[in-house]
């Protein structure tokens, strides 16, 4: 089991035992590609696997056949990967974009990563990031057909809630971000809603007093959502 990354600080025996027949799944579930020439080993794979299934520990994921269902793939890069992007402007003309990324994930198809920046450990981007969190959160944000940073909730949350604590503490972030002012976490989270949601995920896992202070009804949505209170957790660890 995949121990050293901070993601996975304060975790007691259960939660440990728990998080290794997800892995198990996963990485059974799974098809992992090394690009240009990387070459995939166990190691590779349950450190991707055990960040991952982090997300979903308290998911009631373990009662499927597959932990995060309906597509296959993880590909692997060495280091950051070029993607090229269509989009379109104000007017409708469609243009091209071409970016140099550490992650990227999409509805059905598969979470692409760099291994440098996935691997346990890493910090690239400062403390409080992690490509894994994030992109496997798009993941979730994607089961209801789209990523808006609003995934699929629990039947005893409320929508509502959601989307007026979220909106609230998204507003007020890129209002931060317009003006210069200095933010609480990655500044890419003023990308979009769906964006906001992936990086304030990294932080409640990583982070969490950080979050708790700058946003804790953001916090508070997402220990009910995941079921998880990595505070809590980290202050007992502490004792």
């Amino acid at each position: 089991m995949v121990t050293e990354t901070d993601a996975l600080i304060g975790l007691d025996q259960v939660e440990l035992l728990h998080l290794r027949d997800l892995v198990t799944l996963f990485v059974h579930g799974k098809r992992f590609y090394g690009i240009h020439e990387l070459e995939i080993d166990d190691y590779m794979k349950v450190a991707v696997a055990a960040q991952a299934c982090l997300l979903v520990l308290n998911l009631d994921a373990a009662g499927s056949a597959e932990v995060y269902p309906g597509w296959t793939s993880i590909i692997l890069y060495p280091g950051a990967f070029v993607a090229r992007h269509d989009y379109r402007d104000a007017i409708g003309v469609v243009h091209q974009r071409i970016l140099a990324l550490d992650g990227e994930a999409s509805r059905r198809g598969p979470v692409v990563l760099s291994w440098e920046d996935a691997r346990p450990g890493a910090e690239p981007h400062g403390a409080g990031r992690n490509v894994v969190l994030h992109e496997f959160a798009h993941k979730l944000d994607f089961l209801d057909g789209t990523s808006n940073g609003h995934p699929p909730l629990h039947s005893d949350m409320s929508t509502a809630t959601w989307a007026a604590v979220f909106s609230a503490a998204y507003g007020h972030f890129c209002g931060l971000v317009a003006h210069g002012h200095h933010t609480p976490f990655n500044d890419y989270a003023a990308t979009n809603p769906a964006e906001f949601f992936a990086v304030v995920t990294e932080v409640f896992f990583l982070a969490p007093q950080r979050l708790q202070g700058a946003y804790p009804e953001v916090y508070g949505q997402l220990v009910r959502y995941y079921r998880q209170d990595p505070a809590a957790r980290r202050a007992h660890h502490r004792r």
